[in-house]
């Protein structure tokens, strides 16, 4: 009972691992506008440089806020690193990203 418990244990622990590892996917083919990838995309890319805003309004107001920017600099890609709410100011969002050709 105790090995196929350790065993069972082990199988588990080994296949989070491998989950966590993650594997680099292939980003979409490009278009007239940057897209937002995840990270296991970006393997391939070349990273060209990074980018802030901060807005009044929505979560969504900064996405379309780092769009623009990234689109603005020439990038295919780019991925938000950071997403957040202005701790004293409420409904002022604060976003970073990282930007792909």
């Amino acid at each position: 009972m105790l090995k196929a418990l350790l065993a069972t244990a082990f199988s588990l622990c080994v296949a989070a691992c491998g989950t966590l590892a993650g594997a680099s996917a292939s980003p979409p083919p490009p278009t007239e506008r940057a897209q937002l990838i995840t990270y296991a995309q970006t393997a391939a890319l070349q990273k060209i440089g990074t980018t802030s805003v901060s807005v009044n309004g929505s979560p969504d107001d900064a996405d379309q806020a780092i769009q623009r920017r990234a689109d603005e600099q020439g990038a295919r890609y780019y991925t938000i690193v950071l997403k957040s709410e202005h701790a004293t100011l409420p409904g002022v969002w604060f976003a970073r990203a990282v930007l792909y050709r």
